[in-house]
């Protein structure tokens, strides 16, 4: 699991205030380690270190590999109860990856009820819907147990895929970006949507696409 020290003032949104105009003085050492299942930000976990870093720039620079109208690298990664699970498969019908930082993370959970919630759009559209997150196959299948999530969560153990498609992080690199792509029938990117800190939204703006296609 990377980390990454940085300086922040004494709370969370002094991080996100930091983010922005890192001008001020640095007043306390945290440590922010991204994926946690026991984060309680949008998969941020927050702790003390001795150490510090100053940031050279406010996010982390990464040249996108998968771009609208491209097909995406391909992958087979296990699912919640162990299985391989292919991109390929879902060829010939639209499916929506979406990339998410971390299982049981406020952020997380509500994107994956919303998607749960809307599950049956999704279906009506013709449209698969695959999550994707760095956690094992026993953190996958209690989330998915937890909250009675119908689609399928793969493994991304190490953050191969992410990596593969160019998925930029969030806070430095430290958080896991939250990127949704659609991909059509053939396989084709038709949509590309980022938004970290508004989950929900990645729902609509999905479905808007899916209607169109």
């Amino acid at each position: 699991m990377a980390s990454l020290s940085v300086s922040v003032k004494h709370t969370l949104p002094s991080l996100l205030q930091y983010a922005q105009t890192p001008k001020k003085p640095i007043s306390q050492n945290l440590t922010i380690v991204s994926t946690s299942s026991q984060s309680h930000f949008y998969g941020l976990k927050v702790l003390h270190s001795p150490s510090f870093s100053t940031p050279s720039s406010s996010r982390t620079s990464i040249v996108a590999k998968v771009n609208k109208g491209s097909a995406p690298p391909p992958f087979t990664l296990k699912d919640q109860d162990g299985k391989n699970v292919s991109l390929s498969k879902f060829k010939g019908k639209p499916v929506v990856v979406y990339f998410y930082p971390a299982d049981e993370t406020p952020g997380c959970t509500k994107q994956a009820c919303a998607f749960r919630d809307s599950y049956e759009k999704f279906k009506k559209a013709g449209a698969q819907v695959v999550g994707i997150s760095g956690d094992d196959i026993e953190s996958h299948k209690a989330f998915a147990k937890k909250y009675r999530l119908p689609f399928t969560l793969l493994c991304d153990e190490g953050n191969k895929v992410r990596k593969e498609w160019g998925i930029p992080g969030d806070l430095f690199g430290t958080l896991p970006g939250r990127q949704t792509y659609v991909l059509d029938k053939n396989g084709v990117v038709q949509l590309i949507y980022n938004n970290q800190f508004q989950p929900e939204k990645h729902i609509d703006e999905t479905l808007k696409l899916l209607q169109s296609l």
